[in-house]
């Protein structure tokens, strides 16, 4: 799955004029396409010096900032939607940074690759850590410290006192709803607090 395609999906779910949070932005090309199409403001949060600048260079307001020292530089409720697109799996401390989207936004949009995936089960049951598409390092050097998969997030979710309001895959340049914790790539979650 292409980051472009998990960006149309998104971009789809955030509502026009919306603000927007985006926890570990890259280069800044998704809340580039929030403002010129649907009109969002907002911010970035991104650690690489090099994606700051290329976010800088499309105009878009980004915070240097590692996301595990928190999100206390934001006040409750402070935006309308908190994306966390592909961070969660690299975080010592997810838990903590859901609860955080969950404080600082109103909605919280997550996705990861799917472990559960059917090639990924597969690849376990011949011995060996997947190596993919969506998880695309040997198990020696990947930036993943955590797997999970849509019943694991699922989990998650209600120990957090969070309301999934909708979940499904992505695989390929398709949207997955049936089976998707056998047959998507990755997972996406749209959640609120209860």
């Amino acid at each position: 799955m292409s980051d472009r395609f998990l960006h149309n999906v998104v971009a789809q779910m955030v509502p026009p004029g919306s603000r927007v949070l985006d926890l570990g932005c890259g280069n800044g090309e998704l809340l580039a396409r929030l403002r010129d199409e649907r009109q969002c403001t907002g911010y970035g949060i991104e650690l690489d010096d090099s994606k700051v600048l290329e976010c800088v260079k499309r105009g878009v307001n980004v915070i240097q900032r590692n996301l595990e020292e928190g999100l206390s530089l934001f006040e409750d409720n402070s935006f309308d939607v908190v994306l966390q697109l592909d961070t969660l799996q690299h975080l010592r401390n997810t838990e903590a940074m859901l609860r955080e989207t969950a404080r600082v936004g109103r909605t919280g949009i997550v996705s990861f690759p799917n472990f559960a995936h059917w090639p990924h089960r597969l690849a376990v049951l011949r011995g060996h850590m997947p190596v993919t598409k969506s998880l695309p390092y040997q198990w020696y050097d990947t930036p993943n410290i955590r797997v999970a998969t849509f019943r694991d997030f699922e989990v998650l979710a209600r120990k957090n006192g969070l309301n999934i309001t909708d979940s499904f895959g992505l695989h390929g340049a398709k949207t997955v709803r049936q089976w998707p914790n056998l047959m998507a790539s990755s997972a996406v979650f749209l959640f609120e607090r209860q």
